[in-house]
């Protein structure tokens, strides 16, 4: 049994010049960053603007748990499968974040035989956006300290200032702290914090503009803090948002590199799911979607929080619709969902198997509510037994959907085969009709609350009337119109992260809401959900380091 980094260090690469080719792409178009990554200019992103249209595939999943559900890795060889079955296909997916790979997580360029190469680089620092990224955030942030040094002519309320540095790091000794100290050369004393990079509206923005112009413009619409009149004052007011998208002219191109199988994958952006909207670039996306004749991407977490922003604020700004939804699962999963504990689930257990589908099968529910065809991907594990196999299938013959067993981590692209075949069927059946949850002019506590009920299965979400008092503000701001983004734990429909299956009834509080102007959305912070994550006990950091070769080892 070979580790993910074993396998991806021995497969075959091929030059990048020979992957962009197979997407008609040249030399002209790429600016390479070594031999086997590359991004793709602005120049041929903008003359692909009205090129053809692909089918468009989100690979989304059950509740995440310990047990492992393979999301990435399903999109990787769902990939593989399609171009393996003679279609012309392009994966397109987020950039990992440092946070979960020296964290709990590990990385996020699939596993096993369906992985994205090089798989060292991706996890790490790339081709350097998210740097980009965090250095636009913290240079904003340097701006506002600065300019309430030298005098603070836009009248700055110093406990108003909204705007927060970030840092690619699970650091939960970030999270509140004290700026300014050591006298007056040092600047004006102030209580502000870290958030994780993946978490700053500037990632979001990367992720939703459509090219630099909208890029620069939604910078500049970035709200930091407001005055002693209680009014806002944004990037713009302080000629940040030229800076800004000068960091962040190289990090707005999509970044090409191959799977195993040497098949063209877009990599661009990374905001979680949990705490921001979970999606790669809208340029990727649109871009791959004028490039191929299916597009695999993912929404990240479970459908109850990637799959719902992907549609409602993905989808919702950049016009997309896709054409068919592959939910993963696995039974080891289900089975936990079902009450079996971690150390059990190589064992078979039919009945709690039964019981832990339920959160399958509010997922599959959920997704249908958006007018989109559904597939079930089994990721199959070897402890799976014919038993459990043939229990799923019925519970999703139940549900009125199909359920394949997938073997991809083993087998690469041959083992997703099936899959490939219906996802196919299902997207050129063109019965997709992409319904959104709620309307633009629903007011915010009612989108809140539209997303806890239909989503969540929660009986309502409440909050504190400061908390409702500020969206009333922002509607007559003129941000009514704006979807939400939904902070909240992974784990679980509710917010409480022990509450697996398919919790009813619940509560959803709302503690904090914050608009996010430039991105455009407002979001809903519930729970305990933290933006700056913390390290486990044993962080996967302390098995990361250098072999006798001087290669990298430890990442998974």
């Amino acid at each position: 049994m070979y580790s993910d980094i074993e396998i991806a260090r021995a497969a075959q690469k091929r030059p990048i010049i020979e992957i962009a080719a197979k997407l008609n792409l040249g030399s002209d178009d790429l600016l390479p960053y070594g031999h086997d990554k590359a991004k793709l200019t602005h120049n041929v992103v903008n003359r692909l603007k009205s090129g053809r249209k692909g089918k468009l595939i989100l690979v989304t999943s059950i509740n995440p748990t310990p047990a492992g559900e393979g999301k990435t890795t399903t999109s990787v060889g769902l990939g593989d499968a399609l171009n393996k079955i003679g279609k012309k296909a392009v994966i397109c997916l987020r950039e990992p974040s440092l946070g979960p790979n020296f964290g709990m997580k590990g990385g996020a360029a699939g596993g096993g035989k369906s992985q994205v190469i090089p798989m060292e680089d991706i996890n790490l620092h790339f081709t350097g956006d998210f740097h980009a990224i965090s250095s636009a955030n913290n240079l904003l942030a340097a701006m506002i300290d600065n300019h309430i040094h030298w005098g603070n002519s836009l009248r700055f309320d110093t406990r108003r200032i909204s705007w927060r540095r970030v840092v690619d790091m699970n650091d939960r000794a970030l999270r509140d702290i004290t700026v300014a100290l050591g006298g007056p050369s040092n600047g004006y004393p102030r209580e502000t914090g870290f958030d994780i990079s993946v978490a700053s509206e500037v990632m979001a923005i990367l992720c939703l503009a459509e090219d630099l112009t909208d890029l620069k413009a939604r910078l500049a619409r970035i709200i930091v803090g407001y005055n002693l009149d209680k009014q806002p004052i944004t990037a713009a007011d302080l000629k940040a948002d030229g800076a800004m998208t000068a960091l962040l002219k190289d990090a707005l191109q999509p970044n090409l590199v191959q799977t195993i199988e040497n098949n063209p994958v877009l990599i661009h952006g990374g905001p979680f799911a949990n705490i921001a909207h979970g999606c790669n670039s809208v340029i990727a996306t649109k871009t791959a979607l004028a490039l191929g004749d299916y597009v695999v991407t993912e929404a990240g977490f479970g459908a109850d929080l990637g799959a719902e922003k992907f549609f409602n604020i993905k989808c919702r700004k950049a016009g997309l619709s896709p054409d068919a939804v592959v939910v993963v699962a696995t039974i080891r999963a289900l089975k936990m969902n079902g009450g079996v504990p971690k150390s059990e689930l190589s064992t078979g257990n039919a009945e709690a198997l039964k019981k832990g589908s339920s959160n399958l099968i509010r997922h599959i529910r959920n997704v249908q509510k958006f007018g989109l065809p559904v597939v079930v991907a089994i990721n199959h594990f070897a402890s799976d037994t014919h038993e459990e196999i043939a229990v799923l299938n019925d519970v999703c013959n139940e549900a009125g959907v199909k359920a394949i067993l997938c073997r991809h981590w083993s087998e690469g692209g041959a083992g997703a085969e099936d899959l490939a075949y219906e996802v196919a069927k299902l997207a050129d059946n063109n019965d997709a009709e992409l319904q959104l949850l709620y309307e633009d002019s629903l007011p915010l506590w009612e989108k809140i609350q539209t997303v806890a009920r239909e989503i969540y299965g929660a009986e309502q979400a409440r909050a504190e009337p400061s908390v409702l008092k500020q969206l009333e503000q922002w509607e007559r701001d003129g941000f009514g119109h704006l979807p939400v983004c939904m902070a909240k734990t992974q784990y679980s429909f509710s917010v409480d992260p022990t509450a697996l299956g398919a919790p009813s009834g619940h509560i959803v509080p709302v503690r904090e809401v914050k608009l996010s102007a430039g991105a455009g959305f407002i979001v809903a912070i519930c729970g305990n959900i933290m933006t700056m994550p913390g390290l486990p006990r044993t962080p996967a950091a302390e098995h990361i380091g250098l072999n006798h070769n001087n290669e990298i080892q430890g990442l998974f």
